[in-house]
């Protein structure tokens, strides 16, 4: 099945053509019979139908013609799809209807007056770009609605290789919006996978016998001996993948249409785009992320997740070129990862529908394989399961995206999406997936870096993700045996909420079906009994009790800053005369310079506040910090006003709970948020307000989300009574919840 396979079955068409126009008596002058659609791209499948258009000059009576000329196109046993139109109709139907336009880009002379056929094409040319910009939003809603109906090549049981999302339809599409002059396409990339699906579409008639763009599950076997596969498996494979090539390419390409309709008239006068700063070495250009001036890939081993995280965070491009070039030049990571690689792996994968382009970009540029080689085993896997809609690395993907909206639920949001990221890669082996992508998992997890704790706990996620589900539609819920095995296997409750986030992303990536109120409603109910059967609740960190020396400036009365510098980051010590709000101005010190915090841990010493603050910026200065601070206790920053503008991007609802069980000597605040600038100014500010002191305090970055946990005390008490309690959760939820929507 080849290109010229393709070629010869159209000259005997365009033959067949010119002799039935002919020997209709058609003009040579004013009238033309014009081929469209594939037939004007030369582009028959074994059973294609023929498009063609009789098309005349005003003033040229071609109806006699007209009932001559298909006859012997019929008697042929051609299959004919034709319409009769003057030059004016066609520029109306064109007008009228995106599909009668985008079929009439192609059009191709095969018989009568060649110059009305080059005035077609130019016209319909002329007109579509200069029509473009308003007709490309209706060309994007028909795209999605066919998207939406049929489903994607890539991933269905079933594929439609013409219509599906990643089919020869969106393929043409991509042509037409190259066409318009406003984007570009990789061509090579693009004709490369548009005529191998054309090879797949052919072999599929032949083995059909008929016309038909579906692969029903019985056919690959035949399809893969057709194009010269060694089986079923890999025909699927090759399928697939030309249909995640083009979708990819359509996503991109769709992608630049929205930026270039939303940019403003061109500024003749600028010379360079425009290059807005999102991370160390990362901009955004165009829509775009791509590395600024400052990059080195070969010295910076992050800098490939840095730059896919600010694009899924930010739901923009990543710029391909951009990811084969550090797939390409970057230096790989080394074992174990440093922290800001782990922190940038769980926000990215957190990101929410942003993951699933720049998953898509990574995997296309072969950026993914250098820092999960491990993916290879999933990657195009169809599932066993009818249950499920997508293939395995897709349903991974899924899974991570909706384990991001329950971050809030438990308390390492790092380990979820992490444990999400691996939950099936075990499968493609004849062992139990479970059982099989435990070690797995468990020796990426210590690549990563993770603390023992933490890979203990994704290994017995991925191990387990299927058992509350298992168990609670097959087991009774009453038997006390039931709720003991899943106790014995989850231990505990930190475990076992990390588990019914996992089951739920799970299953709503599997289908609505796997979820349903019934489903979650026995799964639920056995996650609620098993936590009974557990401690109650997550341990929180005990209240710090460190002693260091006092430096002699700030028994003085004023402020000591340290910076401590290694290959991770920097720790940062700050020590001051204690007093309501002096954890509120340190953290203004750091958000207001845009220092990520990882980590924090305050304390009260005597009549001292000490702070250790782990950041990830390498190359702190503290006398600029000092300047900061000085700054922010004077009054000569209003700190509340930018850090409440900077932190408002959050898109999930921030809880903050008190724990009246933790501690018998202050009252403990649980505060979970997005992490973001901001937000350890803005609780403690709060709580500042409230003249409330905060005797120890432990902040947390994962991911993308701070656990942040605050021992409070009156100023000149103890511990905050219910109602002062209530008003201090009451107060940072406020603030916090003032920044997420954004007020």
């Amino acid at each position: 099945m080849t290109a010229s396979d393709r070629t010869r079955r159209a000259a005997e068409a365009d033959a067949l053509c010119a002799d039935a126009y002919r020997d209709s008596g058609g003009p040579d002058v004013g009238a033309a019979l014009v081929a469209v659609g594939g037939y004007g791209r030369s582009e028959l499948a074994p059973y294609s139908d023929l498009d063609v258009v009789l098309v005349s000059d005003e003033g040229v009576d071609v109806r006699a013609v007209a009932e001559k000329v298909w006859y012997p196109l019929w008697d042929s046993g051609s299959r004919l799809d034709h319409s009769v139109r003057t030059m004016t109709e066609m520029v109306a139907a064109a007008d009228a209807d995106l599909k009668v336009a985008l079929g009439l880009l192609d059009a191709r002379h095969l018989a009568g007056d060649p110059n009305l056929t080059l005035r077609l094409r130019t016209t319909m040319l002329a007109n579509w770009r200069r029509t473009a910009k308003e007709r490309l939003p209706a060309l994007r809603e028909m795209v999605r609605a066919r998207h939406e109906s049929v489903g994607e090549v890539a991933h269905l049981s079933v594929p439609d290789i013409k219509e599906a999302e990643g089919g020869l339809r969106d393929a043409t599409v991509l042509k037409a919006l190259v066409a318009t002059w406003m984007v570009d396409v990789p061509h090579g990339e693009l004709e490369r996978a548009r005529l191998s699906m054309l090879d797949v579409r052919d072999a599929l008639h032949d083995t059909a016998g008929r016309p038909t763009d579906r692969i029903n599950p019985e056919q690959w076997s035949d399809l893969g001996h057709a194009l010269g596969l060694a089986d079923a498996r890999d025909a699927q494979v090759h399928v697939r993948e030309l249909g995640r090539r083009i979708a990819h390419l359509s996503h991109l390409t769709w992608r630049r249409v929205d930026a270039a309709l939303a940019r403003p008239a061109p500024n003749h006068r600028a010379r360079r785009p425009d290059l807005t700063p999102l991370a160390a070495g990362v901009a955004l250009a165009n829509g775009e992320v791509v590395l600024d001036r400052s990059a080195k890939p070969a010295e910076d081993p992050v800098l490939l997740l840095r730059a896919a995280t600010a694009a899924a965070e930010n739901d923009v491009v990543l710029a391909p070129a951009t990811a084969a070039r550090l797939a390409r030049e970057g230096v790989p990571l080394p074992t174990p990862w440093p922290a800001e690689a782990r922190q940038l792996l769980v926000r990215l994968l957190a990101s929410g529908r942003g993951l699933l382009a720049v998953w898509e970009t990574l995997e296309e540029t072969g950026a993914l394989a250098r820092a999960l080689p491990e993916w290879d085993r999933i990657r195009l896997l169809p599932h066993a399961s009818a249950i499920h809609r997508f293939t395995v690395d897709r349903h991974v993907v899924e899974t991570c995206i909706e384990a991001s909206h329950l971050i809030r639920h438990v308390a390492r949001p790092d380990v979820l999406m992490v444990a999400a990221l691996l939950h099936d890669i075990g499968k493609g082996s004849l062992t139990e997936h479970s059982v099989a992508g435990e070690p797995i998992a468990r020796e990426i997890a210590t690549r990563m870096g993770f603390a023992p704790d933490a890979v203990d706990l994704v290994a017995r996620l991925v191990r387990w993700h299927l058992v509350l589900a298992e168990t609670a539609t097959t087991r009774d819920p009453d038997d006390p045996a039931t709720v003991e095995m899943i106790t014995q296997r989850v231990e505990t409750a930190e475990a076992l909420d990390l588990l019914l986030a996992l089951s739920e992303a799970d299953a709503k990536a599997a289908s609505p079906k796997a979820w349903s109120a019934w489903r979650s409603g026995l799964i639920n109910d056995l996650a609620r009994r098993a936590r009974a059967a557990l401690d109650s609740g997550v341990a929180l960190p005990p209240i710090v009790t460190d002693d260091v020396a006092i430096p002699k400036e700030v028994r003085r009365g004023s402020a000591a800053i340290t910076v401590e510098h290694d290959d991770d980051g920097t720790r940062v010590t700050v020590i001051a005369p204690d007093r309501v709000g002096l954890l509120a101005d340190f953290a203004a010190m750091f958000a207001l310079q845009r220092i990520p915090v990882r980590a924090a841990r305050a304390w009260a010493q005597e009549q001292y506040g000490v702070s250790v603050w782990e950041v990830g910026v390498p190359d702190l200065d503290a006398a600029v910090l000092r300047t900061r601070y000085e700054a922010v206790v004077a009054g000569r920053v209003e700190a509340a006003e930018r850090l409440r503008r900077a932190a408002a991007t959050d898109s999930l609802e921030p809880t903050v709970a008190v724990r009246p069980e933790a501690s018998d000597q202050a009252t403990v605040l649980e505060v979970r948020t997005g992490d973001r600038p901001g937000v350890v100014y803005l609780a403690c500010a709060a709580l500042a307000d409230l003249d409330i002191a905060v005797r120890s305090a432990h902040v947390d970055t994962l991911g993308p989300q701070a656990v942040d946990v605050f021992y409070l005390q009156e100023a000149h008490a103890g511990v905050l009574s219910d109602q002062r309690a209530a008003e201090a959760a009451h107060a940072v939820r406020a603030a916090l919840t003032a920044v997420a929507g954004g007020s």
